[in-house]
Parts: structure tokens; sequence; C-alpha cells
């Protein structure tokens, strides 16, 4: 039998003594143990020798036990497969009897093993397992008992999906009654464990615990002020996960609850704290909050407050009482790594810049990424952010004599704490803090200059949440101090500090766009200066900077004196990086922005840079054709490199226009683009339309050889379930169709019916309806016969998507096209036509022939109806309106009725309108 194996002595001597070796300090003992277990992964037997030293040898020490254990897990995930019946057969035997071990860390040990056996889709083919570990927890041995419990814990968490479904024949509806019976065993670890196993099963609403939802809540209760603080946890986090799903249970205990979480929130224990502090963020985001909480605000503001304050390990860690460190080189391992983000086309709005739909990460990252990536620090001020969204000014009342007292205490960890409040309560409380601002914001520019270095790097991040008011006063009052505050803290001789200024005027740079152009110099000088200055981690945030000032200034900044401070230290960077190097990433995006800001001041630079990004893609291509045919012999390239590469592309097109033509004239970019257009990966495709648009406004007779091929790739790109790939196929065709003209009726079929789905779906994001609908206005514009037609099915979303984006020439293009294909299918604009005027009193500055256009179908309708019908409509319209469509179009319309009436009373505007036209 299998359960009878032996091992051979001298083949446990020799495995015994590759675990001892292993655990040695020395890497090349550690490599040669790790080639030799590898050679023994071959021996079916060998893992026969794992687990029994792990549960049989109990005369070696629990570490190499231990590690024999977790040796034979790694087998497990690699080659579960490939084990014979009797070996797994043999391990699972040994894990049952021996989950019982006296030894903590071994019964956590065979517990690990047994939930990676389960995981390998063995909870099926193991039918005695989750039965025998339920008859495991009565017994009346502790360590049986306990180690039972571990095993049923890790299972939980790593198959919870699988124990909820009728593949098991659901084992929950036994096992979660089980578990609420031992929320009162007298042993802590026990009463931990089986509140941890039921918390797998809130969040899925799982039935078998719904059915016992208020057991579970009442156990939880009687559970709540707990002598072991991992029981106390694992409640808070239970009563967190219950806000989500069962509110509905919890609202009539509700003062109760937070009157408890506000004590736990206090706990001595900083992890009973940490999941407690939860509780705030999450009731935030439900409707009842501002009911539920109103009330208690008085004594929570101080509690989170407090919490913000940094702990004494967190000084230690975050090395609080090293002031200079600029000179020290930095751990590689703390750099994370850095995603690049696709290029995304979008329209510029009125008064803004261009509008991110999806850039919502999390402002709240202030300055202690260092230490553990949450901790009580940061979820008090998370909690703090949400909490002054909900109550605005209301918080106010509790946080202003607070501050005081913060913001000017003697003891700096009290008065940084006061600074990150400041910051936290910036967006939600700002039209209450305006009066205190003129006052504050001087005292904060006071405050860059701290002794402390922890002082100036909190300062640095709250001066940039009030970035928009500060640019929003006279420049000379606050911007310029700030600024130059800002820029000697860019320099300073401690590396979080010059971190945290770096990003801090990345904010500053977007909110103050053209405002920085008398400065420039200033900036340029230090930027420049802090690349001789800065370590590797900052040098990466030091491009962002740099990056965000071009797109801020743009073409102010292609002045020959400022282009000789800026280009050479780049290109320097440029040069040093090798092909392979992920530092590409963030001095690509910032060459990018870099040329599209210098324009033709970017030509000397240009050649090399192209040849390099085309060289990029060209080899990732090829590396990704390698790895396809070949993959056992080649890795997989990282496409990042060629999709950063393609948004340099799309920069230099953008940049330099027409002056790029030589270079796409002698390379074979073309060609590359088309594979990129049909890769696998989203993201590749985003930015080749996007570099494809950028190419067709810049050398459109290198382009149009190829329209036959890219058109129906376009079009099966058109899905918007990829948003921005869908958003960048759909500008890239507009733009194409500008340049074809009437050549493009032969693809209108290709594109059209799927625009026109995109444009009437509910829920798709404003930048990718209002480049739909300015493709689908180009698209009439150059073949009116084919699209007018379809009129009718786009007209209403089509005027609604295009009444915010600022006067340019592609609105203009779409808008020669509607009137266009008005003109050929005046009935498809006659049930939405107030929405046409709506559209139309939108532009500030139409061109001529384009205002002509616009007051032809005007009139034209207002001759169609009579003058009487006109005149019901206009003694309703205010003043200010009649005015500029007077001026405007030279008579009283009905356009403004939608900017009013429309708006609060649509459907009634509309049938009058119908009435109006079809009458």
């Amino acid at each position: 039998m299998e359960c009878e194996w032996k091992p051979d002595e001298q083949g446990l001597q020799q495995i015994l003594q590759l675990l001892k070796e292993s655990q040695s300090p020395d890497t090349s003992t550690q490599r040669s143990v790790q080639q030799k277990l590898e050679q023994l992964n071959q021996y079916p037997d060998f893992n026969n020798y794992l687990i029994f030293v792990l549960t049989k040898l109990k005369s070696e020490d629990e570490p190499t036990r231990s590690l024999s254990g977790l040796i034979l897990k790694n087998n497990v995930k690699a080659h579960y497969q490939n084990f014979p019946n009797g070996v797994s057969d043999f391990i699972k035997n040994e894990c049952l009897q021996n989950i019982g071990d006296s030894s903590p860390l071994i019964r956590a040990t065979v517990g690990i093993l047994i939930t990676t056996i389960a995981s390998k889709g063995e909870l099926q083919n193991w039918p005695e397992l989750l039965p025998k570990l339920c008859t495991l927890l009565d017994s009346e041995d502790y360590n049986t008992c306990e180690g039972a419990f571990g095993a049923l814990q890790k299972i939980c968490e790593d198959s919870a999906e699988i124990l909820d479904s009728d593949i098991l024949d659901r084992p929950l509806n036994i096992m979660i009654p089980k578990f609420l019976q031992f929320f009162k065993h007298n042993s802590p670890k026990i009463r931990s464990h089986a509140i941890a196993c039921v918390n797998q099963f809130i969040i899925s609403r799982t039935q078998a615990l719904m059915l016992h939802i208020d057991s579970f809540i009442e156990n939880l209760f009687a559970l709540a002020t707990d002598e072991e603080p991992e029981v106390r946890k694992n409640v808070c986090r239970a009563l967190v996960m219950l806000l989500e799903v069962r509110m509905d249970r919890l609202l009539p205990h509700m003062h109760n609850i937070i009157e408890y979480m506000l004590q736990r929130t206090q706990d001595q224990d900083e992890n009973v704290a940490l999941e407690a502090c939860e509780f705030w963020l999450t009731l935030a985001e439900q409707p009842v909050c501002k009911d539920v909480l109103c009330g208690h605000l008085s004594q929570l503001t101080p509690v989170l407050v407090n919490g913000m304050k940094y702990s004494e390990i967190d000084i230690i860690l975050l090395k609080g009482d090293v002031e200079e460190d600029e000179a020290i080189p930095d751990n590689e391992q703390d750099i994370r790594p850095r995603f690049h983000r696709s290029r995304t086309v979008a329209q510029q709005h009125e008064g803004d810049g261009i509008e991110e739909e999806d850039d919502d990460e999390d402002d709240l990252d202030d300055d202690d990424d260092t230490i553990s990536d949450w901790n009580l620090r940061k979820c008090s001020a998370a909690a703090l952010d949400v909490l002054a969204n909900v109550f605005r000014d209301d918080l106010l009342l509790h946080i202003l004599p607070l501050l005081k007292e913060l913001l000017f205490h003697p003891d700096w960890v009290i008065k940084e704490s006061g600074i990150l409040v400041l910051g936290a309560i910036a967006e939600g409380c700002m039209q209450g803090m305006i009066p205190y601002l003129p006052e504050l914001v001087p005292h904060l520019v006071q405050c860059l200059s701290d002794k402390k270095a922890l002082v100036r790097s909190i300062t640095c991040w709250t001066l940039s949440r009030y970035a928009h008011w500060v640019v929003s006063q006279p420049p000379d009052t606050y911007l310029k101090p700030l600024m130059t505050e800002l820029l000697k803290r860019i320099l300073d001789s401690n590396k979080r500090v010059q971190e945290a200024a770096c990003s801090a005027f990345a904010t500053l740079e977007e909110e103050a766009c053209t405002e920085l152009v008398p400065y420039l110099a200033y900036i340029l000088d230090t930027l420049v200066f802090a690349f001789s200055k800065y370590q590797h981690k900052n040098l990466l945030i030091l491009y962002d900077a740099i990056g965000t000032l071009a797109d801020s200034v743009g073409h102010h900044l292609n002045k020959p004196e400022y282009i000789q401070m800026l280009m050479p230290p780049l290109i320097q960077k440029w040069n040093q990086l090798k092909d392979e190097d992920k530092d590409l990433f963030p001095l690509l995006e910032c060459l990018s922005s870099v040329a599209t800001a210098l324009q033709s001041g970017f030509l000397p630079y240009c050649e090399p840079v192209y040849q390099r990004c085309v060289n990029l893609v060209q080899k990732t291509l090829a590396q990704a054709m390698l790895h396809h045919t070949q993959p056992n012999q080649y890795e997989a390239p990282d496409k990042d490199f060629m999709i950063v590469a393609l948004d340099l592309l799309s920069g230099l097109a953008e940049g330099l226009g027409g002056n790029i033509e030589q270079l796409v004239a002698r390379s074979n970019i073309l060609t590359l683009m088309y594979q990129c257009m049909q890769d696998k990966m989203p993201e590749v495709r985003q930015s080749s339309f996007a570099l494809l648009g950028d190419l067709t406004k810049a050398c459109f007779q290198h382009v149009k050889p190829c329209i036959a091929d890219f058109m129906p790739i376009l079009g099966t790109n058109l899905n918007p379930e990829l948003i921005s790939v869908c958003n960048n196929a759909t500008w890239a065709i507009g733009e194409i169709s500008i340049q074809m003209g009437a050549e493009m009726q032969p693809y209108i079929a290709m594109v059209l019916h799927q625009l026109v789905e995109i444009i009437n779906r509910p829920n798709t994001p404003k930048t990718l309806l209002e480049n739909t609908a300015i493709t689908i206005g180009r698209l009439g514009y150059v073949c009116p016969q084919e699209v007018a037609p379809m009129l009718q099915q786009f007209i209403r979303p089509w005027c609604t998507s295009l009444r915010n984006i600022r006067d340019n020439e592609e609105k203009d293009s779409a808008f020669r096209g509607i009137c266009t294909m008005i003109s050929v299918n005046p009935g498809g604009v006659v049930q939405d036509f107030i929405f046409f005027c709506d559209a139309v009193a939108s532009w500030v500055n139409p061109k001529d022939d384009l205002r002509d256009m616009f007051c032809k179908i005007l009139h034209g309708f207002k001759n169609q109806v009579g003058d009487e019908n006109w005149r019901r409509f206009s003694d309703q319209f205010p003043l200010p309106l009649k005015e500029r469509l007077a001026a405007f179009y030279g008579f009283i319309t009905f356009t403004v009725c939608v900017a009013v009436g429309a708006m609060v009373y649509p459907d009634r505007y509309v049938q009058v309108a119908t009435h109006v036209f079809i009458g």
C-alpha cells in the first residue's frame, strides 16, 4: 500500500542536507541547492520524501520540516498534475493525519499544503477533505481543532466561489452553521478563525450565510469587546463588509455600531484601528451616511485627525531624523514599476484643458508611500477626505477649532498632521475654506522652509490641493511666492521633499497653464539643474514635471534660449538609456509632450528620436513574432516599449506637422503601423490609431496608398466595450475622411452603422460621444448622399454631444457636414430641430460662411412655419438670448428654448417643435 512507503535512509540524509544548505544566506549555495532540487523533481517519489520530513521526522528542527513542506507546496503548484496517484494519495493522507501537529508552524504548513492541493481543482477529487476537516473541528484536542480551522480558513479564502456552487453539492449549507457555533469557543484563536471563515462569504452574498444573517450579526455583537485583537479585527472587518451588502440589517443598530467603531478606531492595536477606520470610508459611500453620522461628527473628527499623526514606528521607517540624503543612491527595489498610459485623443471644452474621463487616480497619495502601502494615517486621511465630500462645509465647524491648534503647534509631528488635515479637506470643503486661504496659504508657503523634511514634504502636497485657488488670484499675491518656494524645494537636500515638490509643481503647472509663461526661464533653470542633482527615483518624477510644463505652456516653449536649456540634458539621458531600459517610458512620454510643444523647434533633434522610436516598434514586433512561433525559446516582449514609441511618434507628427514627411518617406513606419493596428493588445491598437490620425493630418500622401488596408481594420475596432481603442479609431476615421473627400464613399458602409450605434448608446463616455459626433459630421460633409438618409437616427445625440466643445477646426467641419446633410434630407431633422438650434447657439465665433449656412437653414424653417409660430416661441426667451440670436442670425428664433425651456420641459418643447414643422 502507498501509505506504507518508507524512505531510503541515504536518500533521506541527502535531502535533509539540502534543506539545511538552502537556509544558508550565501547566494551561490542557494543557487546550487535550487539546481539540485530541480534535478530531484525528476524522481517521482521525491515528493514522498518531502512530506515524510514534514510530517514524520519529528526529531528534526521545525524550520527544516516546514521548509520541506513549502518546497512540496511549490512542487504541487507547478507539477501536481504529473504526480503519480500513489504519491498524491500518500501526501493527502499524511496531511489529514498531521493537521493537528503539536507545532503551530507545522500545522500552518500542513494547512497551506492542503489548500494548495485543493486549489489545483482537487476539491472535487478529494471528496473526504471537507467532511473530515469539519469533523476534526469537534476534536477535544486543541491542536487538531486549530489546525483543521486554519486549513478551512485558507480553503475559504482561496476557493470561496467553488464552495458556493453546485459542483460540490453546496457544502456551505453545512459549514456556515458549523462555523457560527465556534464564535463562542473558549480559545481566541478558534474564535478568530471562525469569523474569518464566515467573512469570506459576505461580499458575495452567499445564500447559506444570508439564511443565517441575523444569527451571524448577533454573534458579532457578542464578540465586539473580545480581549483578543485578532477577533476584534475580524469583527470590524465583518461590519465594514456588511455595510455594503446588508445595510438593512445594520440600520436598526447603527447608533451603537458607530459608537463601537469610534472606540475601535482608537484601539491600542493598530491593525484593529485600521480595520475599524475602513468603516468610515465605506459608510461615506452609502446614501444614509449624512443622516446616520451627522450627530457623531463632533466625536469622529478628532479621532480621525488624531489618527493622521505619524507613529513613532512610521518616523523610524521613514528615516524622519535624516534631513539630508540627496547624495545617497536610491535602493532600486524602492522604485515602483511605471506603466505607460496610451495616448487618447480628446476634445477641448470651454474654459478648460483636455478632459480625461478615466483619470480617477486617488489624489490622496500624500507622501509616505515607502512605508506600508496602507496604514492608519493614510486611512484616516482618506476617510476625512471622503467625509469632507459628503458633509462639505458642515465639517468645518468641527475641523477649524482643531486646525488652529494643530497648524501652529510647537511639536513638528502634530503640526505636520495639521497640514495633512488641511490637504485632506481641500476638495470637499473648498468653498468654506476660501475666507481663510489668504491667511493660510502664506503660512503654508512659510512651512515649505521648515527645518523638518517631513513637514516640508507634506506642505508641498497640501499646497498642490489648493493650486486651483492660488491660480485664480492675482499672480503676484500667491502664485509667484508659491512658485518661487516650490522651485527651491525641487532642489531640496532631502529626496522625499524633492519628490513631493516635483509632484506639487506638476499640479501647479496643470492649473496655471500659460500664467507660467513670464517665469519660464526661471522654471527651466531649476528643472534643468535638478537633472544633475537627482538620484534615479526622482529623475523619473522630474520627467513628468517637464512634460506637464510643455503641455501647459505649449508653443511658448518654442524659443531658442529655452530649447538650448532644456534639450541637451534630455537628449543626454536619451543617449544614455538602452532600448531595454524601462526608464525610457517616462523619458519618451516627456519628449512626446516637449516635441508637441516645441513644434518646429524640435526639428534639430527629430531624426535620431524618430529613428529610435521606429526601431523600438520594429524590435518589439519581431520579438513578439519569435515568441509566437517558438514560445519555449523566446520570451514575450514588453509591449509598453512599442506603445510608448508609437505615442512619441504621434507627438512628433503633431508637433512637426508637414516637416515629418521626409522621415516617414524614408522609413517603414506604415508597414509597422499596419501590424500594430492588428495587435491582440488593446493599448497597442489604441496608440497605433492615434498615430494614424496624426500622420493623416501631417503627411496624408504617404498614408493614402494604405487606406484600403487600414479602413476595414478601423471598422472592426469600433467596439465601445474598449472605450479608448474605439475612441482613437473613430477619431482617425474622421481625419481620414477630411483628407479623402468624396473618395471616402466606398468605406462609408464599413463604419457608419457602428458609429450611429455608438452615439445612441446609453452611458457612453463624453470623449467618445464627441469624437463619434465629429466623425459622423465629417463623413456627412464629404459624402452627404450616403450619410444623410440616416440623419433622423443620430441628429439629437449628435447635437447634444457637440454643444459644449470649443470652437475649433474639428467642430467646424462637423457642423458643415450636418448642414450639408440637412440640405439633402431636411425631413431628417424636423422632429429634433430644436436640438439643432441649441447646438448652433453653442458657437461663439463661427466662420462667416458657416454662419451663412446656419442662417440659411434657420430662415428656411422660419419661412416654412410662418411668423406667427415663431412669435409663439420668441415671447418666452430671456432678453440676453433674444439679443444674441438677433445679433447672430438677424431674427429671433426659438433656438434658445432648449437652453432654458427644453432642459426643464424637454418633452413639451420637442412636441411643440414637431407640431409646428409638421403642422
